[in-house]
């Protein structure tokens, strides 16, 4: 059962999508879990698209459970690394961005000053 407040804290719960995306389960692995009891679910829609809304840490205790906690600790991993190479795509972009920016300053102060 779930402790008081647990379903309005930030990044307690995901979605069915989302679950797939950090911990590569898939729909049925959650509704097998809802049918045996070990997750508490919660349905939502989405522009007309429903999805299940889970608690994190009743998924992460069933795929413990089924799979082990290496998996776990390595699917958090690649998540992590999925996270940290889009942050730095990001960046990169900025920077070709800014580098730009300023060879165009350069090019203007050198007009103005010859």
């Amino acid at each position: 059962m779930a402790e008081y407040g647990e379903w309005n804290r930030k990044g307690a719960t995901l979605s069915d999508v989302t679950a797939k995306k950090e911990y590569g389960v898939d729909y049925s692995f959650i509704v097998n879990g809802i049918s045996a009891g070990k997750l508490e679910y919660r349905e939502g829609n989405m522009w007309g698209n429903p999805y299940l809304k889970v608690l994190r840490g009743q998924l992460e205790q069933l795929i413990t459970e089924k799979f082990g906690a290496d998996y776990l600790v390595q699917q958090n991993r690649l998540t992590e690394l999925r996270v940290i190479k889009k942050e730095m795509t990001a960046l990169k972009k900025r920077l070709k961005e800014l580098e730009a920016r300023k060879a165009e300053l350069e090019v203007a102060l050198m007009k103005v000053e010859d």
